[in-house]
Order: structure tokens, then C-alpha cells, then sequence
């Protein structure tokens, strides 16, 4: 049988990956996840009109609710990644993307981990916080502004930056203890992504959603 040359094999390598994730991947690995139009390969179960498209952004604006990513990028489970959003606050306003979560029709994700979307309000877990276990009491972003927030999971390591600068760099122990209110979250295998509208008072936007499977 006749070798194929490493380019070629490559080539097929890249092209499979494409079949597979659903969407085309740019040159530097990221594939989108929203399509500026449409909530297609996303869904929420309770409180759906808390989530609109406008103007090519996911508006957040109403009762407690959680947009979870189902469509067909890596079949919607990853483990290691990057993750990027372009995000605006308004004053007073709260939000999060989840990740290593899954679909739920209510209620907070029992599941997965919280990265705080919160420059004012009152909670004091300010922007790229992992929630409840490095937290961040300093925001790194204006309200009104669009900035970028970016979250790199590898194995057992969390980075979250904030256009650019790392805000949050956290490896997890070999042992976790739960809170006081919770059970102990660890880094699993995987999961998927939710994007969170956390109260009526709360409007957050959020466009060019995208994602960088990592080995």
C-alpha cells in the first residue's frame, strides 16, 4: 500500500476534524459557536425569553435562565479548550459562562464551573472569577464597554483574561472540599458550555462566541 505523505494526511486530518465539530475552524483553530442570527445549537429550558438575538449579540435580559450550547462542535463536550466571547455589561448587572456543564431545564447548573460576567454589581465576585473558588474582587472591564473574555482549560489548569490580561490562573489540588453549600466541583471529563441571565435587573450581550479544542 502507498504511503501518504504527512501533508496529505494532514490535510484529511483537518478536514474530518471539521466534519465532526459541524463548523468550519479558521486558520488559528476557532470554530464559532453562535451564528450572529439565530439561537440554532443552543437551548434553554426555563425562562427562555430571557435570551434574544439582536444585532448579531445574544442579549441577556430577564427571570433566572441558562443558555446551554447543544449544537454539533465536538458533539457539544469538551474537555480541553479555549473558549472567547466578546461581552458588554450595563450597570448593576450580573452574568456567567459556564463550562464542563450540562443541559438542565432549571434552576442553577448543578454541574460544571462559573466564570463570573459582573463589573458592578452588587455581588462583589467581580469579571473572570472562577466562581466560589478563585474569586476576583476587582473588575477588569468597564460597563457599556464590549471586552473580551477568554478561558483556557488544559487538564487540571483555569486561566481566564480579560482583553488580554490574565485575571485568573488556577490549578486545581490533588483534594477537593466542598463548600458549605455545595459538593465538591472537580474537573471532569468534560461537559458543555451556558451562558447565564441571572436576574430581571440584568442585561449583559454577547457576540463572537467561539471555541479551540485542545488535545
Amino acid at each position: 500500500m502507498k504511503a501518504i505523505p504527512t501533508l496529505c494526511l494532514a490535510a484529511l486530518v483537518a478536514v474530518a476534524g471539521s466534519a465532526v465539530s459541524g463548523r468550519q475552524a479558521d486558520d488559528d483553530g476557532w470554530i464559532p459557536l453562535f451564528d450572529g442570527q439565530t439561537l440554532d445549537g443552543w437551548r434553554v429550558g426555563e425562562n427562555a425569553g430571557t435570551f434574544t438575538v439582536e444585532d448579531g449579540t445574544i442579549v441577556v435580559n430577564g427571570p433566572r435562565a441558562h443558555l446551554f450550547y447543544v449544537g454539533p462542535v465536538e458533539r457539544h463536550d469538551f474537555k480541553n479548550f479555549e473558549f472567547k466571547a466578546e461581552v458588554m455589561t450595563t450597570p448593576g448587572s450580573n452574568s456567567g459562562i459556564y463550562f464542563h456543564t450540562t443541559y438542565q431545564e432549571g434552576g442553577w447548573p448543578k454541574e460544571g464551573f462559573e466564570v463570573q460576567v459582573n463589573n458592578s454589581h452588587r455581588d462583589p465576585k467581580r469579571t473572570a472569577s472562577l466562581y466560589n473558588i478563585q474569586d476576583n474582587y476587582e473588575a477588569p472591564a468597564k460597563d457599556d464597554e464590549w471586552f473580551t473574555q477568554h478561558i483556557i482549560v488544559q487538564g487540571k489548569r483555569v486561566m481566564v483574561k480579560v482583553n488580554g490580561k490574565t485575571i485568573t490562573d488556577y490549578t486545581e489540588p490533588e483534594a477537593v472540599e466542598a463548600t458549605s453549600d455545595d459538593p465538591p466541583r472537580v474537573l471532569s471529563s468534560g461537559g458543555t458550555f451556558a451562558l447565564q441571565g441571572h436576574d430581571p435587573k440584568s442585561k449583559v450581550a454577547y457576540k463572537n462566541i467561539m471555541v479551540k479544542p485542545l488535545p
